[in-house]
């Protein structure tokens, strides 16, 4: 379900909806969130990107044994898995985050896409969760849990093999990696992981609608946006902690709007 923002006052109304949780009287939100410059932009994976679908188990091998030894905490392909999408390389995972406001950053940081629609994609991560296999379902439960861990998810797969096999219907699942460093951390990173490398994940999700919404941001608003979250320090300063990160947000900061 597509909705369109037509102000700042409503996006904060709808990033925030059905966060209230009566059984615990506290507001908690259900919702991941991502966020993208260009509405045209789906939910497509770097493997899919680029055409890397056959080559993922080659990827990730080489990727593990070129690696520093150390390079993870526990040798489980989760983890290694994680690592290597934190440092670009192509894999199934998508980049996902608990703060709607890091959603809004990634929607509004390119200011040479701001004469185009962004969006932020919100999926209810319980609802998805309604779609997986029952042992996945099972262990949930047992921890207590809404959001896999890497530990977890080893005591349900240990291969990619193992995971892609364990239903023949389509799902995801939302995990959250180790704190690799300061920019897992500062973003509130989650991934999600797909049934297979080529499942289209906006295309399962349309086949649900009650999985998410998807936040259009008009062109005419990103600007507003992208000053008042500077504003509240976010920043790439923050969410891209080191030199890098303070130069993106600085030149960013002072160009001249036109």
């Amino acid at each position: 379900m597509d909705i369109r923002i037509e102000s700042w006052l409503q996006l904060q109304e709808m990033i925030f909806a059905d966060s209230w949780q009566h059984g615990l009287g506290r507001h908690r939100s259900n919702f991941v969130f991502r966020g993208v410059p260009r509405i045209t932009h789906g939910l497509e994976t770097s493997l899919q990107t680029g055409g890397f679908e056959a080559h993922e188990r080659r990827l990730l091998t080489s990727f593990r044994k070129y690696a520093m030894r150390h390079a993870v905490h526990g040798d489980w392909v989760w983890n290694w898995l994680s690592l290597a999408k934190h440092h670009g390389l192509p894999t199934r995972l998508l980049d996902w985050t608990y703060s709607p406001y890091v959603a809004m950053h990634f929607a509004t940081h390119k200011p040479e896409q701001f004469d185009v629609d962004g969006a932020i994609w919100c999926v209810d991560y319980r609802a998805t969760n309604e779609l997986l296999p029952k042992p996945m379902r099972d262990l949930l439960a047992t921890d207590d849990a809404n959001i896999f861990t890497t530990e977890m998810l080893n005591r349900v797969a240990t291969t990619l093999e193992e995971f892609d096999n364990m239903s023949s219907d389509d799902f995801v699942l939302f995990f959250e990696p180790p704190s690799l460093d300061e920019r897992i951390v500062n973003q509130f990173a989650l991934f999600s992981l797909p049934s297979s490398a080529t499942l289209p994940l906006d295309g399962l999700l349309q086949r649900r609608d009650n999985t998410y919404r998807r936040l259009v941001i008009p062109a005419s608003l990103k600007w507003e946006i992208r000053d008042k979250l500077d504003q509240a320090n976010i920043t790439e300063r923050v969410l891209f902690p080191g030199l890098d990160g303070l130069s993106q947000w600085l030149k960013r900061y002072f160009m001249t709007r036109t």
